[in-house]
């Protein structure tokens, strides 16, 4: 019976810990990063839409990092990182997308743009060389003034934006 416990208290779970860790680039939070790979740079997103919001350039720079320190074994460095993160906030627009019957918007969409830039300092065949533009967008009830809705509607197209930059910067979907 002794040898039994041994078993199940010592060599199953080491041969659980081996199957799980498996090549190394892979993980439980869907990145594919190679081993090698120590260390990642987000850069200040730059503001260029002609629409202007103060904040949204530092909270989408703060969600990015914040992203891959969650999600990845990765440590943040200033500069020179082995995988960097840089962008421009390129378009912030509101367009009417419901009209009613008499004419008028029912329903607006607040759209962010973003062309990220990307580059793997050790596998540079995975850059964006020429930058890569994601967008985002969350509607809001037209007779709601975009003030009153903008902080929450940004942190939603944050969020989805971060998701997607994530995604073809390190999981490579």
């Amino acid at each position: 019976m002794s040898i039994i416990r041994y078993v199940l208290r010592t060599i199953v779970p080491v041969a659980c810990a081996v199957l799980c860790q498996s090549c190394g680039i892979y993980s439980f939070s869907g990145t594919s990063i190679q081993p090698d790979i120590r260390s990642f740079t987000v850069e200040y997103m730059q503001y260029k839409a002609l629409r202007v919001n103060p904040s949204l350039s530092n909270d989408l720079t703060e969600a990015l990092m914040d992203q891959f320190r969650r999600f990845t074994r990765l440590e943040q460095v200033e500069m020179d990182g082995d995988l960097v993160i840089s962008g421009e906030i390129t378009g912030y627009d509101v367009k009417a997308m419901a009209i009613t019957a008499n004419e008028t918007a029912a329903q607006n969409r607040l759209t962010v743009t973003v062309k990220i830039y990307f580059t793997n300092n050790k596998y540079p065949d995975e850059d964006f060389d020429e930058g890569k533009s994601f967008s985002a967008y969350a509607d809001f009830d037209a007779t709601q003034l975009l003030d009153s809705v903008e902080p929450t509607l940004c942190e939603e197209i944050i969020d989805k934006l971060v998701e997607d930059i994530f995604n073809a910067t390190v999981a490579n979907w």
